[in-house]
């Protein structure tokens, strides 16, 4: 089976660009992102109509292309994380992790044991269909590679910020900025910039204590640049919404003056 190609470049030290993939249902996108020189897409269920039957197209392009995807449920629960592993997802990015507890369910549903207690789907895409090596060979391989990332979206969350990252089976800290900032109610207030970045800076903080990956959400370049120098590898720049949206109402504003 193929590495996980997001998880051997953070490995490296290497920063991981990618961008929020909300819109566009083809997945010859990624092709498209790939070619761009992007490092990764975030395909976002939680917000958007994507589909499972969509992500699982994706999920096997992604494979073929060692273009990785990572992909936000709905719900970070058992359900959605075993779904999205079997039809081949690496990347698990999960919304709403309110507590210690949540984030143990979530890594006894993302991997095999002894590590979890992760549902056993037989041979499927997300072995690629091999049958090489043993069965334990394969779910070791497996836990080795998933990556699973977690997202701190209420005041809530933080009382247990240091038990999460030290906990073994998450890979990666983050903020989820708009619902934390509603949570905190400074939602559309001047302080929502310096408060957002007190809380991301005790992210970066405990993901450093515990050698863990922090990932950032960056709206500008300049962002993207701020968080990848404060230590910051995963980083995801704007979406395909987004930059559809910016590039032709540009065009249209130059064009029809």
């Amino acid at each position: 089976m193929k590495p996980n190609p997001l998880r051997a470049g953070i490995e490296r030290g290497e920063a991981q660009i990618g961008t929020w993939l909300t819109l566009v249902r083809n997945p010859a996108i990624l092709s498209l992102m790939k070619a761009t020189g992007l490092d990764f897409a975030r395909v976002d269920m939680e917000h958007s109509a994507l589909s499972i039957e969509t992500v699982a197209d994706m999920a096997v392009l992604a494979r073929a292309l060692d273009f990785p995807i990572a992909v936000r449920p709905p719900k970070a629960n058992r359900e959605w994380i075993t779904r999205l592993l079997d039809v081949g997802v690496w990347n698990i990015h999960c919304p709403q992790v309110e507590d210690a507890a949540h984030a143990r369910e979530i890594v006894q549903a993302s991997r095999y044991a002894p590590r979890g207690e992760r549902g056993s789907g037989g041979l499927s895409a997300m072995t690629e269909f091999s049958t090489a090596g043993t069965v334990a060979e394969r779910r070791a391989f497996a836990n080795s590679q998933v990556f699973i990332t977690v997202m701190f979206e209420t005041a809530r969350a933080f009382d247990d910020l240091d038990a999460i990252a030290a906990m073994d089976g998450i890979d990666a800290l983050t903020v989820g900025p708009n619902d934390l900032a509603q949570n905190l109610g400074v939602f559309g207030t001047p302080d929502q910039g310096k408060v957002l970045d007190a809380h991301r800076d005790r992210v970066l903080a405990a993901a450093n204590k515990h050698g863990k990956t922090t990932a950032m959400l960056a709206f500008s370049q300049a962002e993207v640049k701020k968080w990848q120098a404060a230590g910051a590898l995963i980083l995801a720049y704007s979406s395909d919404t987004e930059m559809l949206h910016g590039g032709f109402s540009r065009a249209m504003k130059e064009l029809k003056g």
